[in-house]
């Protein structure tokens, strides 16, 4: 007990599962069960009528299904039957033909059967006959084609007795059911968190050496219930599931396993709780099935499990042990089990609190497009970031702050520039196609139509001096879609505004280089 403890901790208590102990659940009265702990389904047939009849069509399983007792009453019955039967035959025989008079004293009567003399003689020839046996003072003479005919049929009807009521002892002796008794369930069934889930368990052993080939375990839950029509349905059977999708049903029964059926939102032990536990009538049937490795024949064994025999927050002892050169498996704690930490909630209470405690869903970022995409992907991306640009004001929110402060610096001085009518520094004439698109869009949305009324006055464009260090740490600053708009759209081309003439827009060396021509 006390290495126990050093393995699993002083919180947990060691609780014996045996018929010898008592526990301190409330006493509940106990109800019918539906299949018993060795096996046997608890259901009689009766008023069955006119339908007796079928039994006698399959006599062979009628006779291999009845009890030892009734068996062996059969099986006597039968063959005394059959002696005496035969013996009376031969006897009416020796009778018909004279030969229970003609004792011996006539040399020259040759009799149906030597020896014969009485009832007992010839019941006697009958068990040599049949048995084989041949003392030799008893035998059929050549004179009694009778007697012939009657030992043919002896052979036969012999034969045919001893075939069908050895091999059905044979098959009885011989069936598996006794090579379920030799596979064990645990006396109780247990519900504590498996990986974070709360789960059904039990335990099954095989405590012989011969494997069980194609092990394979069931388990269904006999329920009673009333369907939303208003139909009642008694020991309603519905199916657990311990692995069927996934191929854990398939044991490998060569050690104890504990099976495992997960409480979800398919379980019909979703909404069950340790309170709820106390109030439900429910039974668990256990079905597993195999073939013997010695005879070959299916074998199955069963159990049920009732709600009392449910325990809410317990977990079965560890029965295996490492040796030198082998694994021992330790039976006394097999149906053992102790306690763990386990919430007292349903599944589905479980989840619900979960669910209203779980953050709330981070939005994601889109994804910069894989230059493994190809071109279509760039083309696309393209075509949505000058749908984007299409608006300066949303567009510019999204570039970064340091772009933005200096975006904001240049449109200033460009503008303060623009309506003093001097140039900023550098004074080299260029054009809003030496910017980037983004912010050329930016610049003419910031900048004022010209008022109608003054066609003499023109917007003077200046050049923004950008030295190259600066431009080329914009440009790696921009955003991938800006980027790819710059690339890819040439500068725009300069038009004359409305009521100015086309050598007003010429640099002044050019304008006086036309004026002395």
């Amino acid at each position: 007990m006390s290495a126990l403890r050093r393995k699993f901790g002083e919180d947990y208590q060691v609780v014996n599962t045996s018929d010898s102990m008592t526990f301190s659940a409330p006493v509940k009265r106990k109800r019918q069960r539906f299949v018993e702990k060795n096996g046997h389904c608890n259901v009689q047939h009766g008023n069955l009528g006119g339908e007796t009849s079928r039994y006698l069509s399959d006599l062979f399983t009628t006779l291999v299904d009845l009890k030892w007792r009734w068996n062996l009453l059969i099986f006597i019955l039968t063959y005394t039957v059959a002696w005496l039967v035969m013996a009376s035959m031969w006897w009416v025989i020796a009778y018909i033909r004279g030969d229970l008079s003609n004792t011996g004293h006539d040399p020259s009567y040759t009799p149906c059967v030597a020896n014969v003399y009485n009832f007992p003689s010839a019941f006697l020839f009958f068990i040599e006959t049949e048995a084989t046996i041949g003392y030799g003072s008893r035998y059929i003479t050549e004179k009694c084609p009778e007697g012939i005919i009657l030992f043919l049929f002896q052979s036969l009807l012999g034969s045919i007795v001893d075939a069908f009521l050895i091999g059905c002892m044979f098959i009885k002796m011989s069936q598996p059911k006794k090579r379920a008794e030799t596979l064990m369930f645990s006396q109780d069934a247990v519900i504590s968190q498996r990986d974070g889930k709360l789960c059904l368990m039990f335990r099954v052993g095989n405590l012989r050496n011969s494997h069980m080939v194609s092990a394979q375990i069931r388990c269904k839950l006999i329920k009673s219930r009333q369907t939303p029509e208003g139909e009642f349905l008694p020991l309603d059977q519905c199916e657990l599931d311990v692995g069927f999708g996934t191929g854990a049903d398939q044991l490998f029964l060569v050690s104890p396993l504990t099976i495992c059926h997960e409480i979800n939102t398919k379980s019909p032990f979703f909404d069950l709780s340790q309170r709820s536990l106390m109030n439900e009538q429910f039974e668990i049937v256990v079905i597993l099935e195999g073939i013997v490795e010695t005879t070959g024949m299916t074998c199955q064994a069963r159990t049920s499990y009732t709600e009392d025999e449910v325990l809410w927050g317990h977990r079965f002892l560890p029965v295996m042990s490492l040796e030198e050169g082998f694994f021992r498996v330790d039976y006394s704690q097999f149906h053992n089990t102790f306690e763990v930490p386990t919430p007292p909630y349903s599944a589905k209470e479980q989840e619900e609190k979960s669910s209203l405690t779980s953050p709330t869903s981070i939005p994601i970022a889109p994804s910069l497009p894989s230059p493994l995409m190809g071109n279509r992907v760039g083309r696309r991306e393209r075509l949505l970031s000058a749908d984007h640009a299409e608006h300066p004001e949303d567009q510019a929110s999204r570039l970064p702050s340091k772009l933005q402060r200096m975006s904001s610096t240049k449109e200033e001085h460009l503008w303060r520039a623009l309506k003093t009518g001097t140039a900023l520094p550098g004074g080299k004439a260029s054009s809003t196609g030496d910017l980037s698109l983004s912010i050329q869009r930016l610049r003419s949305s910031s900048i004022p139509a010209v008022r109608q009324g003054q066609p003499e006055e023109q917007v003077k464009l200046l050049s923004l001096d950008f030295n190259a260090e600066e431009g080329d740490q914009v440009k790696h600053r921009q955003p991938a879609a800006i980027s790819t708009i710059t690339a890819a759209t040439p500068a725009p081309v300069q038009f004359p505004l409305v009521g100015s003439r086309p050598e007003d827009n010429l640099p002044p060396k050019l304008r006086k280089m036309n004026a002395d021509r």
